[in-house]
């Protein structure tokens, strides 16, 4: 198998309103090892139903793809989440 581009590891998840199920079909590696992790942990909501050697397509409530609004930090959260995590770092030192 020859080694897939940046652009051919896509992923396309697929559902219409008449059914309750997503199908998620993707040749990236990435996605797979997620997706294979909930398939093993979760096997009842997320199911693997088929695969080739270079990809895979799963089954999952459609419920479970989310949208979700870019989340907005100010500069004073930033700055304050900065030290906390230079001050965690320190510690262990």
């Amino acid at each position: 198998m020859t080694p897939l581009s940046r652009y051919e590891q896509e992923t396309v998840v697929n559902y219409n309103a008449g059914e309750q199920t997503a199908t998620v079909y993707t040749r990236d590696r990435t996605v797979m090892r997620k997706l294979d992790r909930l398939a093993a942990d979760f096997p009842d909501t997320y199911k693997l139903i088929r695969q080739t050697d270079i990809d895979k397509t799963y089954s999952m409530p459609k419920s479970y793809v989310t949208y979700r609004k870019p989340r907005k930090i100010s500069d004073e959260q930033r700055e304050q989440a900065r030290r906390k995590i230079l001050e965690i770092n320190s510690d262990g030192k």
